[in-house]
């Protein structure tokens, strides 16, 4: 229908539709919360008729004969009910935007949290604070590289930077340990996968439920042999595998409290060597190509970029 009606008034015996037929197609053709008012007139009192036709969606039934002035009372009172309704309506979806609209503004307010809260982990062992800015814009290229069938890159470039947000919880003296750690400091150590997943798993939004799942698997391993959950293949998140990618290798280009940088030829062919074991061969190779086509300057370690002519590597600076 192109408008809705405020009130139907409506004769039950009628040529070619009746008044029951009436009500089915108003019912079929209009929402149940823009249902009009129906005032039914009809000559037959009988209680099945009453009771099918307030069944079928009748406000009020007036049988024949009728006196004009009870007709026009009980038309102004349906008139006002249905008002009434559409405030009640109108009222209603600005109580649903100004809610939805808080709902998004809260979301966002704890997303920036944890946003800083990642960034203060990052900074307890990259004085810089670019790691987890570097492993977005990789994990960000890749997935534009993979193109149709990954998630949102613009997404996955915002959502990657929070990674390591469970270091938060793992103490300096493993965190910042030059040399190597010892069997039960590296079980401490691995524990900010699932440090990370419990901090992000209150949000609902999509956001927060990538970043859950990246936090959780970006350790994981393609042959399994990963941590926290021993997860193999393509059991682990898309997003998590692109992000491990880009971790491992911007901390092979990196320096780290324990060695100095690596090349970006020798970081890469570190990658290279773990497609199949550690790294899905596929986003192996998307890396390869990122490299490749010196698509991957803006993200390379401040350090690296002085690499180019030492290690013959080829890029843009």
């Amino acid at each position: 229908m192109a408008e809705t009606p405020d009130l139907v008034i409506l004769d039950l015996h009628m040529p070619v539709m009746d008044g029951f037929d009436v009500l089915a197609a108003l019912r079929k053709a209009l929402p149940a919360d823009s249902f009009p008012s129906v005032l039914m007139i009809t000559g037959d009192n009988s209680a099945a008729t009453r009771q099918h036709a307030l069944a079928g969606g009748a406000k009020d039934f007036i049988t024949k004969p009728f006196d004009l002035h009870d007709v026009r009372l009980r038309i102004g009172n349906l008139l006002e009910t249905s008002e009434l309704q559409f405030a009640l309506r109108e009222q209603n979806a600005v109580l649903a935007t100004t809610l939805r609209d808080q709902t998004l503004e809260l979301e966002e307010a704890r997303i920036e949290s944890v946003e800083r809260l990642a960034l203060m982990a990052e900074l307890r062992d990259d004085i810089t604070g670019q790691h987890n800015a570097r492993v977005a814009k990789m994990a960000c290229a890749m997935a534009e590289a993979i193109g149709p069938h990954s998630s949102s890159a613009q997404l996955l470039g915002r959502v990657a930077a929070l990674h390591d947000i469970g270091k938060i919880g793992i103490p300096d003296c493993i965190l910042l340990k030059a040399g190597p750690l010892s069997v039960s400091e590296w079980a401490t150590m691995k524990t900010h996968t699932t440090i990370g997943a419990r901090i992000l798993s209150s949000g609902r939004s999509e956001f927060m439920h990538l970043a859950q799942e990246i936090a959780q698997s970006h350790h994981e391993r393609w042959d399994g042999g990963g941590y926290p959950d021993g997860l193999k293949g393509t059991r682990i998140p898309l997003a998590a595998r692109i992000v491990s990618v880009a971790d491992v290798f911007d901390a092979l280009s990196s320096d780290r409290p324990y060695r100095p940088a690596y090349s970006v030829e020798d970081s890469l062919r570190a990658i290279e060597s773990g497609s199949g074991t550690l790294f899905d061969p596929s986003l192996v190779d998307v890396f390869r190509g990122l490299v490749s086509n010196s698509l991957c300057a803006n993200f390379l370690p401040a350090q690296a970029s002085l690499c180019k002519v030492r290690d013959g590597f080829t890029y843009a600076a």
